[in-house]
């Protein structure tokens, strides 16, 4: 039996035409892109093709964009350079952040003796902007502002162009973890008030263990990983040829044919969301599933039983992969920290279905089948 894979937020299937353009530098063009005879050079020159192919489906310059291992790296380059190089005393997160971010923040809140304030969360899951003014008007020291653009396990996005005008009129830096978001939204960083933000190509049809970092040009910080000059001395270390190729090929891929896959995955979401309703009693959905949300991600809240203990279990069982967040565990939500901010955890078990343009209806309705019959 075929696996129903509902768990794209987790990481997706790699597009074969990115496989195809990764797969020379896998075997004939091998050469170290520090070298420089003419192995070196040509591996080098994909590098910056591919730095100018990001750059070009990001709005942003070509100098703006870094090569990181992923968003993870990505995210604790920057924060760990707000404190040694920006010159930040003061932290403003929120609780419902990606752990790149959260144990990031607290371990330097710990480490260098840093304020860490965290903004309120409305009971949809939003942002309390309001909030984020106070903090910022409360403490007029130096502050870095790290807020994700897309919650991975309930969907809900902020405005950047919101956010970034109330942290530039405070004088505080704003980064964003756009994991979620890059490859799946339009962006032009150019027009838009953020400092700093991070991708993951394994996101959006792309190789894992590559990201990038956009830093805007007129921020400057040092590496935070020493040892070389790779990246234009921003990350030491021979590059990820192959991976970085990968990545710029599923982002131009991605970025061509985003309306027509957007409006697609938004209908499946919204087709699941009804049969959902339709067929299963007392199911509630957390965040704001058709207002400023992701459109591949569905979370999903079942009340809970004795039948919910194993339900991520036993929907693998029958070949169905979801999550119950951003870590998957045997059973259904198992102490998430997002829902228990939402505070659900108590009474239900939440389970987050994720979409692709490879997902189908035949597929949800199968899902839905089972789900009926476990329940």
């Amino acid at each position: 039996m075929d696996r129903i894979y509902f768990d794209n937020a987790a990481s997706t299937p790699m597009d074969p035409v990115v496989l195809e353009a990764m797969m020379p530098f896998l075997s004939e063009q091998f050469g170290n892109p520090s070298s420089i005879y003419s192995y070196g050079r040509e591996t080098r020159m994909a590098i910056e093709q591919a730095r100018k192919l990001v750059a070009k489906n990001l709005g942003a310059r070509t100098s703006e964009i870094f090569f990181t291992s992923g968003g993870t790296e990505s995210t604790n380059t920057i924060l760990h350079a707000a404190i040694e190089n920006l010159g930040c005393t003061h932290i403003i997160s929120s609780p419902i952040e990606h752990h790149a971010t959260l144990h990031t923040v607290q371990h330097l809140a710990k480490l260098e003796n840093v304020q860490l304030s965290f903004v309120q969360i409305l009971p949809n899951g939003h942002i309390d902007t309001s909030h984020l003014e106070t903090l910022l008007t409360e403490h007029p020291e130096k502050t870095i502002v790290t807020i994700m653009h897309a919650n991975n396990e309930i969907g809900n996005m902020i405005d950047l162009v919101e956010i970034g005008s109330i942290c530039k009129k405070h004088n505080a830096y704003f980064h964003s973890d756009t994991v979620q978001t890059v490859g799946h939204f339009a962006f032009d960083l150019s027009n838009t008030p953020v400092d700093f933000i991070t991708g993951a190509s394994h996101k959006f049809h792309g190789p894992k263990g590559v990201g990038i970092l956009y830093i805007n040009e007129n921020i400057k910080i040092t590496p935070f990983i020493h040892g070389g000059a790779q990246e234009r001395n921003m990350r030491a270390g021979t590059e990820n040829v192959y991976g970085i190729v990968g990545f710029a090929k599923a982002l131009d891929i991605a970025t061509a044919h985003y309306e027509k896959d957007s409006a697609y995955i938004q209908s499946l979401k919204k087709y699941m969301y009804d049969l959902l309703i339709e067929k299963i009693s007392g199911i509630s959905f957390n965040g704001d599933p058709f207002g400023k949300s992701l459109y591949t991600l569905l979370s999903v809240n079942f009340p809970k039983s004795e039948k919910t203990g194993m339900l991520l279990f036993n929907l693998d069982i029958h070949h169905i992969c979801a999550s119950g967040g951003s870590a998957c565990s045997s059973g259904a939500q198992q102490g998430s920290h997002v829902i228990q901010a939402l505070n659900k955890a108590n009474t239900m078990a939440t389970v987050r279905f994720s979409f692709s343009k490879h997902n189908t209806k035949a597929e949800i309705d199968k899902v839905v089948a089972t789900l009926v019959s476990l329940l």
